[in-house]
């Protein structure tokens, strides 16, 4: 990075660690630096009786300064939230020389610096609990100044509050936001409690491979990359089931995986193309059980994280108390719309669609028919914990037929404030239906369905081994943990969400200025307006809306017999 692209903040950050290594002070030191307390636990813990934590070190990140001559205060943070700090510059400097204090602690030292420090806790005049620096260390000098956020009379000014900055640079997010942590440290807990539950039961963890010949265990459009040294596709997987599956072929009683998935699909505030799923499988378990154990896994998740099954989503209170309803997709649908998909051809669903209002492709088998017309008139409606339960066969290409109507399968969703939460079957393990449901898919991809499953022959193989009845379930980790922290939007609880690429800054010149300021103060606006208003010559005008519009800073387009100039 040259001089030229830098804030006059970050060079002064930077003359500021010259001439901190010209002092012999090496501003990133490699030493290992033992603390022994936080600022959580001295302002748990301290007792003005007991004099404990008079021998203190500890180490964080400065986050605000008061100088006051010859003695100063900041507020310095760790991992468990802030203090504040005391720093006389006698007791740091006990002899002649006060360049400690006097250049480098009130000159050198910038907010975001990380510093060590020894001394011990007293309660200021003020009553505020506060560590005496006796000695400090820089344990790392910050080049990029934080946003600065103040408070006033409980109100905050200048809040680090842009969803995208904040999604973008998580770093900044955490150190300015330190509440933010508190959704990731409950997401843990989540994964926690579960994995807990299913070792109580017996249940072996394992990893499947990321990595995969062919995309299956759900319909779902996959990312695809080559090996080179095989020199074969190989696509991200979109599901963990038919590696775990094998695994209960191989005599596994039940495994679950806690992984990464990728689908090549949309982005909104429910979805991202990199996601993480708690996938299981138990053998000699079907639908009904499933149903049991999942409503037990969100019960025990709200009662850790809340200690109440009453859980806050939005506007509504979600109740995870046990047991939650039963609905057929069936009854849902005839519920909502008025109508009756029971048996209905292909055809037959095309013109409901056509009723309701629905879009439809050429490509959509029943299958997909369906899922639309529950998506989009019934799904809402299910606010509570609700199980939809005996999904038609061509919606469900991995589930075994139902026991009672062989046009449906022996699989639910649960729906949780009008979302899928979960998702399991009753595991489909006839080779043969299995083939037939798969060689049905192929046609599908066959019409331009680019999201149905390929006929994966190798887990085909392994189901002729025989795999026993099972019962397999899906949990999404981002939306259980959208629902048990209020959070509105999947980024909120992903650490780096995948954004759109960020917009460089372009240098313009002072020509280009005044257009964008004028854009600013109006748009869209006549072309002829706003250059006669810029007052630049048909050259400079040429040069300047041309680099304007070349970088997408503003758009030109002809309205009626006008060119209207529009700021982007």
């Amino acid at each position: 990075m040259s001089i030229q692209e830098l804030s006059e903040q970050e060079i002064i950050r930077r003359n500021s660690l010259q001439r901190l290594r010209e002092l012999g002070i090496d501003p990133y030191p490699a030493a290992e630096y033992k603390i022994n307390a936080t600022s959580n636990e001295i302002k748990e813990s301290f007792n003005t009786e007991e004099k404990n934590f008079q021998d203190v070190v500890m180490a964080g990140r400065i986050m605000s300064f008061r100088i006051m001559g010859k003695a100063s205060f900041a507020e310095l943070q760790d991992h468990t939230g802030r203090i504040q700090i005391y720093v006389n510059r006698d007791e740091i400097c006990p002899g002649e020389d006060k360049t400690l204090y006097n250049d480098v602690f009130k000159k050198l030292l910038d907010i975001g610096d990380i510093i060590g420090i020894k001394g011990f806790v007293f309660i200021t005049q003020t009553g505020e609990i506060s560590v005496h620096v006796k000695e400090f260390s820089i344990l790392n000098k910050s080049l990029h100044p934080l946003p600065v956020v103040k408070e006033k009379e409980g109100k905050t000014y200048d809040a680090f509050t842009d969803p995208e900055q904040r999604y973008r640079q998580r770093y900044v997010d955490l150190i300015v936001n330190p509440q933010v942590k508190d959704v990731f440290m409950k997401r843990t807990k989540i994964v926690n409690t579960m994995r807990n539950m299913f070792n109580e039961y017996g249940y072996f963890e394992v990893e499947t491979p990321i990595l995969q010949p062919i995309p299956g265990g759900a319909t779902a459009r996959p990312f695809i990359t080559h090996h080179n040294s095989l020199n074969i596709p190989l696509y991200l997987r979109i599901a963990n089931e038919l590696y775990l599956k094998r695994l209960i072929v191989g005599g596994f009683e039940g495994v679950y995986e806690f992984g990464k998935d990728f689908r090549n699909e949309g982005m909104d505030r429910t979805h991202n193309p990199e996601f993480t799923v708690m996938e299981i499988y138990v053998a000699y378990k079907d639908y009904k059980w499933m149903m049991g154990f999942t409503e037990e896994i969100c019960e025990r998740v709200a009662l850790a994280l809340h200690g109440t099954t009453k859980v806050q989503v939005g506007e509504n209170t979600i109740d995870f108390k046990t047991p939650f309803p039963r609905v057929t997709m069936t009854q849902a649908i005839k519920e909502h719309t008025g109508y009756d998909i029971s048996g209905k051809t292909e055809k037959e669903l095309f013109e409901i669609c056509d009723k309701l209002g629905i879009e439809t492709t050429p490509s959509m088998g029943k299958g997909k028919l369906i899922d639309e017309i529950f998506g989009e008139k019934c799904e809402h409606h299910y606010i509570q914990p609700t199980f939809i339960i005996d999904y038609p066969k061509e919606m469900s290409p991995l589930t075994k037929k139902h026991r009672d109507n062989p046009e449906l399968t022996e699989r639910f969703e649960l729906m949780v404030n009008g979302k899928e939460l979960a998702n399991a079957y009753s595991e489909l393990n006839d080779p043969i239906d299995q083939r037939e449901r798969f060689e049905d898919q192929l046609k599908l991809s066959e019409k331009g369905d680019d999201e149905a499953m390929f006929i994966d022959q190798d887990f085909l193989r392994a189901l002729e081994y025989g795999m026993p009845p099972t019962s397999g379930m899906g949990i999404g980790i981002d939306r259980l943990t959208m629902f048990m922290t209020n959070s509105p939007s999947i980024q909120d609880v992903l650490f780096f969400p995948q954004m759109k690429p960020e917009k460089k800054a372009v240098e313009l010149t002072e020509e280009e200025k005044l257009v964008m300021n004028l854009l600013k103060e109006k748009s869209p606006v006549s072309l002829a307006e706003i250059k006669e208003k810029s007052g630049l010559s048909n050259k400079k005008w040429d040069i300047s809306i041309k680099k304007l519009t070349s970088n997408k800073l503003a758009t030109v387009t002809k309205t009626g017999d006008d060119l209207v100039v529009e700021l982007l």
